[in-house]
């Protein structure tokens, strides 16, 4: 595990830090769950071995700092009563800051078409887990807004684009904490360059031309509806939004998401420091 220091420059007058992380994707289940989510937990455990270790590694580096530790979503990769638990159990721990993703709310993982009415079979249950509205959720430090938004189905709602807007009006600095990135030319195509072939860039938000050659699940799925392109407009031209801090592609990455806004990457085996000054 790297831990990867970053900085974000806004001219703030009292500077401070916080831990990024993100997809951890625990894969835990016991005796509370059936036997399909037990082996689904074997078989997944397979392409994350290193949860446990790095959550283990970022929970003892918060305590040694004292930072909070801002995460990204996918903490846990399927919903059971144990990923649950040890989600809970990371949240009492230390201060956690969290956006959900879309594993999140994941029954098997796959199963099924993800959307509104499934994610809220399993949000209640959790929800419970986290001190925050993983949802939506904003905290201020040093002046500056944090804000959460699960954006995990590559859509933003109306009812969180103008929770946004009501945290503009207050005319403090935000830095938007998300699960899946924005679409920047710079982030497709590195979303494309990977060692397996790719059957989606998995972004908010690309144009057209960028996704009509996806599958019909993929391009559903990624398709920006009105509220959606709504809001990505409205991130690029308030001037009070100064980074978005995502997640979901397990890789580490930075780039402008326009010329004033950095859009931070970390990936799934890696932590990173962030001071804000």
């Amino acid at each position: 595990m790297e831990i990867i220091k970053t900085e974000i420059n806004i001219g703030i007058e009292k500077p401070f830090t916080f831990i990024h992380m993100s997809d951890t994707h625990l894969t835990l289940a016991d005796e509370r769950d059936d036997d399909r989510k037990i082996q689904l937990a074997k078989d997944r455990f397979n392409g994350f071995p290193q949860a446990e270790e790095v959550l283990e590694a970022a929970t003892e580096y918060a305590k040694k700092t004292g930072y909070t530790i801002c995460h990204t979503g996918d903490l846990i990769d399927f919903v059971s009563w144990a990923n649950i638990d040890r989600a809970k159990e990371f949240c009492e721990t230390v201060d956690v800051f969290m956006a959900a993703g879309n594993h999140e709310f994941s029954q098997y993982v796959g199963e099924a078409w993800e959307d509104a009415d499934y994610r809220n079979q399993s949000l209640q249950k959790v929800q419970a887990a986290f001190h925050n509205d993983i949802r939506f959720a904003c905290r201020e430090v040093n002046g500056v807004k944090l804000v959460a938004i699960d954006d995990g189905y590559y859509l933003f709602e109306q009812a969180q684009l103008d929770a946004l807007k009501e945290v503009a009006k207050e005319g403090k600095p935000i830095i938007l904490f998300m699960h899946t990135p924005l679409y920047t030319p710079e982030f497709y195509e590195f979303s494309m360059n990977r060692p397996y072939p790719p059957d989606s860039a998995y972004l908010v938000a690309a144009p057209e031309e960028k996704i009509s050659w996806y599958s019909d699940h993929r391009y559903r799925q990624q398709k920006a509806d009105d509220i959606t392109l709504e809001a990505y407009n409205y991130i690029a031209s308030e001037p009070l939004i100064k980074a978005l801090i995502v997640g979901h592609n397990h890789r580490n990455f930075e780039s402008p998401f326009i010329s004033r806004i950095p859009q931070i990457m970390t990936g799934c085996t890696d932590i990173r420091e962030i001071t804000v000054k």
